[in-house]
Order: structure tokens, then C-alpha cells, then sequence
């Protein structure tokens, strides 16, 4: 008896124990290692900034902007101004007033258009200009294109005359030799004027002192 009732014993301790394991176990989490995806498996990681490709992307050619008006002649802006250098040329050897050019952003420059109202499109202007110089316009657009002989042209004035912003007024005396090339002798310059009398002023000043 007393044999019958210690097996039955040590059966019941057994169970418990194997009752406490599988409880443990149960509530233990399994650890689940991640798998890397097929997109992360085909995908290889570059960290040396060396090795990584640019790809360049092809740009835009920038698009010329058209002429002013095809249909018609170049001319300038304002009324009573030259655009061809070889032109105020002739009148200015034949008159013998120098050449008053005006460097120039008619289509894009705030400056320019203000020296427009202030000076050139005030009455008295034209009378005063046709008394003492040659206008010229040395125009740099943006919003039209120029003819090519026109925007060359201009384009060696501009480094002839270390033309660097706009607007800018340059008063100058020119020369040509036997093979057509032009000389300038430079008289003075200006820029923005508030009135026509204090541009008068200015340019006046320049012109009284030719030799």
C-alpha cells in the first residue's frame, strides 16, 4: 500500500513539472528572423559616393526669341534714333555733332525705361538733340531678336566702350581708315538722370570740350 501511494505520488509531482515547462515554454516569444525581400536581395547597397552613377538628364535647347516684327524693318525704340553705326557715322561727319549712343534694355530694363520718361520723352529733348548730337540706339533685348548685323554690331560697341550695365549714355567722336575700320574718341559718359535739364547739363558739358 504504502508502495502504491508513493508511485502515485511521484506520478502527480511529474506532471506538475512537465505542466510548469510547457507553460514556460508557451509564453516564451519565438524569435522570427526577418527574410530580406527579393526587391532587397536585388538591390545592392552603394555607400561609397564614388561608385554611385549620375544620370544625367538631356536639357531643353534654349529657344531664341523672335524678331521684333518681321514684317517690318529694324528701327529703334524711340522716335528720331539710328541703330546702324554707319549711318550716324555719315551724319555726324557731315553736321559735325558727335554721336550720342544709348546703351540699352528696352524690352527688360527698369533703369532704361524710367531714363526714358524722365529725359528722352520729354518735351525739349528732340529740339535739343537735333542741335547737338547724333542719337543712336545700342539696344540688348531679351523679349525680341535683334537682325545679326545689328546685334554684332552692337555687340562690338559694347567692347569698344566697356559697356558693363544699363542704361548708359556714351558721347563720342568716331573716325573710320581706308579699310572701313571704325576709332572712337570718347568725350564722356552718364547713366539714370532724374531730369532732362540736369542730362542737358551733363552731355552739354562733355561737348563743349571738343578740340
Amino acid at each position: 500500500m504504502r508502495y502504491l501511494i508513493a508511485f502515485i505520488v511521484c506520478i502527480g509531482v511529474l506532471a506538475c513539472n512537465s505542466g510548469e515547462q510547457a507553460t514556460t515554454t508557451a509564453e516564451t516569444p519565438k524569435q522570427v528572423a526577418k527574410q530580406p525581400t527579393q526587391q532587397q536581395q536585388q538591390r545592392p547597397v552603394v555607400n561609397n559616393p564614388a561608385q554611385r552613377k549620375v544620370v544625367n538628364q538631356p536639357q531643353a535647347k534654349r529657344q531664341q526669341p523672335p524678331p521684333r516684327d518681321p514684317n517690318k524693318p529694324y528701327s529703334a525704340k524711340n522716335e528720331g534714333w539710328l541703330v546702324n553705326l554707319d549711318q550716324a557715322y555719315e551724319l555726324s561727319q557731315k553736321s559735325g555733332k558727335p554721336i550720342m549712343a544709348n546703351f540699352t534694355g528696352s524690352d527688360w530694363c527698369g533703369w532704361c525705361k524710367r531714363l526714358d520718361k524722365s529725359v528722352f520723352h520729354q518735351p525739349g529733348f528732340e529740339k535739343w538733340a537735333d542741335e547737338n548730337v547724333v542719337l543712336l540706339e545700342v539696344d540688348f533685348p531679351r523679349r525680341f531678336r535683334l537682325p545679326q548685323d545689328v546685334a554684332a554690331q552692337n555687340m562690338n560697341l559694347q567692347k569698344s566702350f566697356g559697356v558693363r550695365g544699363y542704361p548708359t549714355i556714351w558721347v563720342f567722336d568716331a573716325s573710320k581708315d581706308d579699310s572701313g575700320k571704325y576709332s572712337f574718341e570718347a568725350l564722356g559718359k552718364t547713366g539714370y538722370t532724374k531730369t532732362l535739364e540736369e542730362f542737358q547739363k551733363t552731355v552739354g558739358g562733355y561737348i563743349s570740350k571738343r578740340g
